[in-house]
């Protein structure tokens, strides 16, 4: 595999529930070590539902989403192991599975574990992956349970980092993160992860917070992308697509940063 070559791809992938589709015919490449991508759009849009089809937990009903240019849908089993540790999702709810007594130090501990056996050790220390979300040392000691949402948010990306993902998709990642605090945590994740080489996909409602990380930016509407670019020329009206009513939408709802872009 090239270094060039997509470590996710969907190629004009549809998915859905229930038989109906919910997005149609997405075109998206991750490459590792390229600048992350966004995708927003309004509650509802699909957003979600993309990414589930790219790690695979809904099956696509046209098109693709490939893994190292294998269908993620037909990996092996032995596959299957490596991909989730070489793809990582994270949502807002991303400490799915983890004992809530444990304490920080044991679930990173674990986490660094895992990645070693399954040959993506990172390199990294507790310390180190505490750092990367900006989690203080004094945090090692307390117990998940102890730690409010947005704690429990930054130590799921920690989680996710220990690994040394190629590909790290962030779903609604820091809706719990104090909005003084995700201006750090957001710098620190994109430090660790051109580190890493790690390719990113950010979908949020947080025009704010996609703008800061993803140079690219695709707006979700109907099912579809119907506006890609800089998210400043998107919202400011400059790139193509930026006239479909959930584009003005988008910048009628966040007037201020609509200003602050153009």
């Amino acid at each position: 595999m090239s270094p060039t070559d997509p470590v996710l791809r969907a190629t004009g992938l549809s998915a859905g529930y229930g038989g109906a589709d919910v997005v149609r015919d997405i075109d998206l490449d991750l490459v590792a070590g390229s600048a992350p991508v966004g995708v927003v759009g309004e509650s509802g849009a699909g957003k979600s539902t993309i990414v589930r089809a790219l790690v695979g937990v809904v099956r696509p009903t046209r098109g693709h989403a490939t893994y190292a240019g294998r269908t993620v849908s037909k990996l092996s089993r032995r596959d299957k192991k490596t991909f989730r540790a070489e793809v990582r999702r994270v949502a807002q709810d991303g400490l799915v599975g983890v004992d809530p007594r444990w304490t920080v130090d044991r679930t990173l501990s674990a986490a660094l574990t895992e990645a070693r056996k399954a040959g993506r050790a990172s390199g990294r220390s507790v310390a180190g992956l505490l750092a990367d979300v900006a989690l203080e040392p004094r945090y090692a000691p307390r117990t998940v349970h102890s730690l409010s949402g947005g704690e429990k948010q930054r130590l799921a990306l920690a989680v996710a980092l220990a690994t040394r993902p190629r590909a790290l998709l962030l779903d609604e990642p820091l809706t719990a993160v104090d909005p003084a605090m995700r201006g750090d945590v957001v710098r620190r994740l994109h430090d660790a992860t051109r580190e890493l080489g790690t390719a990113v996909l950010l979908v949020s409602h947080d025009l704010e917070l996609v703008e800061r990380l993803c140079p690219t930016v695709h707006v979700l509407a109907d099912g579809t992308f119907v506006s890609s670019g800089p998210l400043r020329e998107v919202l400011a009206g400059s790139a193509a697509g930026s006239d479909h009513p959930s584009v003005r939408a988008l910048a009628q709802a966040a007037p201020l940063a609509a200003q602050r872009f153009r």
